[in-house]
């Protein structure tokens, strides 16, 4: 396999740019295929927990200068502050989480990051290698590389390695293992949130888990990082995420697409009797970045085991999807963006054994945080996948 072929990296998200920002590092070319037709196209997501793992990946990856500057636009909070509290009464719980729910992971703090400014970051440098409107719906195999297939019929360059991280839905996932990488929807949904800081007032610093169990369909709860240097800055939104037991939460036409006013509106229905104290985060929220989204799984007996594929592999959700609980789905597909990008680097590019190499190490952490995301949703939303019968997302 030639070492002047690129890396063909299926899918923009933050894993296939820190693989990215990786390559472009060691001096390995690569070319990016996104779908969508800018990173603002869709809803992302606001913000997310890094745990210690995550952070040494990231720091590995960037370098001490670069992981400087995204260390810098990282919020801290006091690990010590973290409580759960009765959405209706007001009333905190007399047990705290423990620091591993709430991924305290440098310094005694809660290190958090807002996905765009976390994208920004892994993007330096790779944007003009990034092809839009590129929709990868499979690959095929030449002599001596690969080439993407896309959705209009077209085909890419032909590479050394196509890596698929195009997320849950991705194609290349599905054609290397045979349709054994599955990801399967449990049922529950949720909706993401902003409001100003001054709706968070009556918080405090601290990471906040606000629980409603007076739903018939089952609980609801809200959580949210309050940071205290941000707090009096009018030009900064903080960020809840609400999930529920399936049911509870209903997009219309369970459409989890949905962004803006409608997802709003449910919010405030399902919250509406919920403490004075609380009540500010929902009645306040910006309506314009209100988004629902689909709580999904990979098998939660593992990621499983496929004929390696020397010029093709997966990352990221691709490869190991996961629940929102235990907060560890973006945390452990950086970790396949560096151990990839590593291992790559130490062979001098796509040789043989590379995407072995990283499988078989992927499989081994990746299952364990699968399986401890799931453990986490089964007692946290209800849930409860059955590998013969609950449908997969595609």
């Amino acid at each position: 396999m030639s070492d002047t072929k690129p890396v063909l990296i299926a899918g923009a998200g933050l894993a296939s740019l820190l693989l990215a920002h990786s390559l472009r590092r060691s001096g390995i070319p690569f070319k990016i295929f996104e779908r969508d037709a800018s990173f603002i196209f869709r809803a992302q997501g606001y913000r997310l927990r890094l745990s210690a793992e995550a952070l040494e990946a990231i720091e590995q990856v960037l370098g001490p200068d670069t992981f400087q500057r995204f260390w810098d636009k990282c919020g801290k909070t006091d690990g010590a502050k973290f409580s759960e509290f009765n959405a209706i009464t007001g009333e905190g719980k007399d047990d705290r989480l423990t620091a591993q729910q709430v991924l305290v992971s440098r310094g005694g703090k809660v290190v958090g990051i807002a996905r765009g400014d976390m994208r920004t970051v892994f993007a330096e440098g790779s944007e003009e290698h990034i092809e839009w409107n590129k929709e990868v719906t499979g690959y095929e195999l030449t002599d001596d590389g690969v080439r993407a297939i896309f959705a209009d019929g077209t085909k890419s360059v032909e590479g050394s390695l196509l890596v698929g991280g195009e997320g849950i839905r991705s194609r290349v996932a599905k054609q290397l293992s045979g349709g054994k990488l599955k990801v399967y929807d449990t049922g529950a949904r949720g909706i993401h949130g902003q409001a100003p800081t001054t709706a968070f007032k009556g918080l405090g610093e601290g990471v906040f888990i606000i629980r409603d169990d007076t739903h018939p369909d089952g609980s609801l709860a809200i959580i949210t990082n309050v940071r205290e240097k941000d707090m009096d800055n009018p030009e900064i939104n903080f960020g809840w995420t609400m999930s529920a037991f399936p049911g509870v939460i209903r997009p219309p036409n369970d459409d989890h697409t949905i962004v803006g006013k409608q997802a709003a509106d449910v919010a405030r229905s399902l919250t509406k009797n919920w403490h004075p104290r609380f009540k500010p985060l929902i009645d306040q929220l910006n309506e314009s970045e209100a988004a629902f989204w689909k709580i999904t799984c990979s098998t939660p007996s593992g990621v499983p085991e496929w004929p390696n594929e020397p010029r093709v592999t997966v990352i990221g959700d691709a490869a190991h999807s996961m629940t929102p609980a235990a907060g560890l789905g973006a945390n452990t597909a950086v970790q396949d963006a560096a151990l990839l990008g590593r291992l790559l680097r130490e062979a001098g590019g796509c040789k043989p054994g590379v995407t072995a190499a990283y499988e078989r190490e992927m499989r081994v952490y990746g299952s364990a945080a699968v399986a401890r995301s799931y453990a986490t949703a089964v007692r946290q939303f209800g849930i409860k996948i059955d590998e013969e019968t609950t449908p997969t997302v595609f």
